[in-house]
């Protein structure tokens, strides 16, 4: 079921970008790892709550998608600069990471 909808310049203000994940590590005492993400010219720290699904060695090299301007937010005393997408995000379910082909690089807006 889809949720509100909202209007294509709504839409337009989302910056979706291809990340390559370079580092990842698990924050101990937590769910969450700290991801060290490739956006083509910089990289940013993303905290997510995927420990529980995700070794850190699964991600490095991974392609994903990351929604590059999100309001920067401080968790656990980690700053996380953006969000990676994933599918599955329901209570029972497992998150599965939104990612993109090898042709695809660093930087590139996803449209």
């Amino acid at each position: 079921m889809a949720g509100e909808q909202i209007s294509i310049d709504e839409f337009a203000r989302i910056d979706l970008r291809v990340g390559k994940v370079v580092e990842a590590e698990h924050i101990p005492g937590t769910r969450l790892l700290r991801l060290i993400v490739d956006l083509g010219g910089e990289r940013r720290q993303i905290v997510s709550g995927i420990a529980e699904y995700y070794k850190p060695e699964e991600l490095v090299g991974k392609k994903v998608v990351v929604v590059a301007n999100l309001k920067p937010k401080r968790i656990r005393g980690y700053l996380s600069e953006g969000m990676i997408l994933a599918a599955g995000c329901e209570k029972g379910q497992r998150p599965v990471l939104v990612t993109v082909g090898d042709e695809a690089e660093p930087g590139w807006r996803v449209c």
